[in-house]
């Protein structure tokens, strides 16, 4: 098992941020796109290759965002039209998240298992997501699917203070 740690609320402050292994190294590194339509966030391992990209989809009626691993689109998040509160849906073939996910409190299963756990930790260093990856090769999967989710929460948060009462 894998240990991963990615501060909290990273798309507040700068559009470039790194996820950090359990002896606090560089192992991934995140670029967003901000200014630029369709917003995107690439993931790139340790040799600066991209491994993952997160695409928000333009001219969406409800937010949908894309989560590319290798090049494949493997999961989607997207809003469900809701009257009482924001609801989210991640649609991924074989993919379930289960939990308070909003809350950056959940697991991740692939087929009924387990293949990762995400919680908040608190650290000297600030708040953090810790991201428990149990097989390797779904490594990326799961760094990409919380940093998507961090962007959906910052993409909600940015369109509800837009709203101004009236």
């Amino acid at each position: 098992m894998k240990q991963f740690y990615i501060k909290q609320k990273v798309f507040s402050l700068s559009g470039k941020f790194t996820v950090k292994d359990q002896q606090e190294e560089d192992i991934f590194f995140i670029e967003g796109s901000f200014m630029k339509i369709p917003k995107t966030f690439s993931i790139m391992n340790t040799a600066r290759e991209e491994v993952a990209l997160i695409t928000k989809k333009v001219f969406s009626f409800l937010p949908k965002f894309f989560v590319e691993v290798n090049g494949r689109e493997v999961l989607t998040i997207k809003k469900e039209f809701s009257f009482l509160k924001a609801r989210y849906t991640i649609d991924a073939a074989g993919i379930e998240v289960q939990g308070n996910w909003w809350d950056m409190n959940f697991q991740v299963y692939q087929h009924g298992k387990v293949i990762g756990q995400v919680s908040k930790e608190w650290f000297t260093w600030g708040d953090s997501y810790k991201v428990q990856v149990l097989q390797e090769e779904m490594e990326t999967l799961m760094i990409a699917l919380v940093v998507a989710i961090d962007c959906v929460k910052a993409d909600e948060a940015a369109a509800a203070s837009s709203v101004s009462p009236g």
